[in-house]
């Protein structure tokens, strides 16, 4: 018997994803007609007697009911499965891992015998399967490395009883296949958006565009006709509008300036030739693949195109932009847990600033007093006021002395009123900010290496439910977090659009060319 696959539902909302997560089981469905809910049963009691290993830990508390089975077939989330299996070259996998053949051959005998041990049999594969598919997505490869500061997110082999749970707790399976909502929402997104570049882009000819010449639309000679052979376009030696055009559509793609004009940066971007940015795909690829997903309350920030985005219940609820760490003080790649928020916070000025800004200051007349500062004596949770008098200033600006310095709470503060933070050993937290003119700017690399935040008090009310209020002026009010939530600081040099992907500079010089 030929299989006849049945159809296959085309996922079309944005890819959400999902760390794995307990909880209550689903609730077996009460109100089944008698029949359809005593099949059921017959085909629980053969996964009973067929489940063995981690699979019985899944099956087993919620009574060994199918998760694959609907109506005394096998669902459409089979289809969907076996479509993301068939796609699964583009996670860098092998499809043959995971057997779809074998697949197609048992659904094909459970629809044609409707028996209890064959759709028993057929549910325990594709559990197998999808478990199998869904660990391998999850795990991380080498080459791409973040520093993990919690136990919490740190990456762990995924049991496949954890994985089935996750799934059977989503409203639609199906659904949740299709839009592989155990991967990044950035993951999902790049990967599509890969794809479809890679059609766009991928296969045109690689061959160099002279770069001494600046074409222009309307102009002609063998220059502007290189151009539209690099270009995929009809032979020709002419600057028409379907040059400017695919010229136009190109500087979108790549980050350039989309005037449809092949001057001397849009030349030397198409040189680069098409293996260099299926190289960048591939490697941004994989840093978004450390990415936690939505099921899981999370928030992750960019650092390549100073975006931050959060998370919860398998969805986006908000984005806004962040000013990111400059090129000398890079915001670097970590995962830790947010844990408090400390309103009318400090900040402590770092010892390189105080020796470059505060002490030429200082040395010119300048007082900490007037600058809102104060000096300490030490680096301790309870330091000592410190006589701006009893400061060598001279050794401070030479770099032979270290004294610490930092802003006191207020409107000025580089901290503004509220700061989130997740510890660590090199002071990278998120915070307000009075900088406001920085998020107008397209390039936002400006900070220390913290995040400076758009909005932090809407970020605050998504923490708290409702922003936290300070206890009067007193500085450094920690107030703790409902609950911990993940924070991913990543740096992606490829980005979904809506019109596909767009490749940003590798300011920190991170891509390894």
């Amino acid at each position: 018997m030929v299989f006849r696959a049945r159809p296959i539902r085309r996922a079309l909302s944005l890819c959400i994803t999902c760390l794995l997560i307990g909880g209550a089981l689903p609730q077996v469905a009460q109100a089944q007609p008698d029949a359809v809910q005593a099949a059921k049963s017959s085909v629980a009691a053969e996964i009973r007697a067929q489940v063995g290993g981690k699979y019985k830990d899944f099956y087993g508390p919620r009574g060994y009911w199918p998760l694959w089975v609907e109506q005394d077939r096998i669902g459409p989330q089979a289809d969907a499965l076996l479509a993301m299996i068939e796609d699964s070259e583009a996670d860098g996998l092998d499809p043959h891992r995971y057997d779809s053949r074998n697949l197609k051959r048992l659904i094909e005998e459970a629809d044609a015998s409707a028996t209890p041990k064959a759709l028993a049999r057929v549910d325990l594969a594709l559990s197998r399967s999808f478990a199998s598919l869904v660990a391998d997505m999850r795990r991380p490869v080498r080459g791409v490395t973040i520093r993990y500061l919690d136990k919490e997110v740190e990456p762990r082999d995924a049991d496949p009883s954890d994985i089935l749970r996750s799934a059977a707790l989503t409203p639609s399976l199906t659904d949740y296949i299709q839009t592989a909502g155990w991967m990044s929402p950035l993951y999902m997104r790049l990967r599509n958006a890969r794809a479809n570049y890679l059609k766009k882009w991928g296969d045109l000819p690689d061959i160099l565009v002279p770069e001494d010449v600046k074409m222009r639309p309307g102009g002609k000679g063998a220059d502007i006709a290189a151009l539209r052979q690099r270009l995929g376009l009809a032979d020709g030696d002419t600057y028409d509008k379907a040059l400017v055009a695919k010229v136009r559509a190109f500087q979108t793609d790549h980050g350039l300036k989309p005037d449809g004009v092949a001057g001397a940066m849009t030349v030397a971007a198409l040189n680069q030739g098409p293996a260099r940015y299926e190289r960048l795909l591939s490697l941004n690829l994989e840093r978004a693949r450390l990415l936690p997903g939505p099921w899981t309350r999370n928030v992750v920030v960019d650092a390549a195109s100073a975006r931050l985005w959060y998370y919860s219940k398998g969805a986006l609820d908000g984005t806004m932009k962040v000013v990111a760490g400059a090129k000398e003080s890079q915001t670097p790649l970590m995962a830790g847990m947010i844990r408090y928020a400390t309103l009318n916070p400090y900040w402590n000025i770092p010892p390189d600033l105080v020796e470059r800004k505060v002490a030429p200051k200082i040395l010119n007349g300048g007082s900490l007093k007037a600058m809102h500062y104060e000096a300490l004596t030490d680096w301790s949770a309870n330091p000592a006021p410190l006589a701006q008098s009893a400061i060598d200033w001279d050794a401070v600006a030479a770099g032979r002395q270290e004294v610490r310095v930092r802003q006191l709470p207020g409107g000025d503060n580089a901290m503004g009123r509220i700061k989130y933070m997740f510890p660590n050993d090199l002071g990278i937290y998120l915070h307000d900010t009075p900088q406001r003119e920085l998020f107008a700017k397209e390039d936002r690399h400006f900070s220390n290496g913290c995040v400076r935040l758009e909005d932090a008090l809407r970020l605050g009310r998504w923490f708290f439910g409702k922003l936290p209020d300070a206890d009067g002026d007193a500085p450094e009010q920690h107030v703790p977090l409902p609950q911990a939530v993940p924070v991913y600081l990543t740096y992606l040099t490829a980005v979904p659009t809506a019109q596909g992907v767009q490749f940003l500079p590798d300011v920190y010089g991170r891509d390894g060319e």
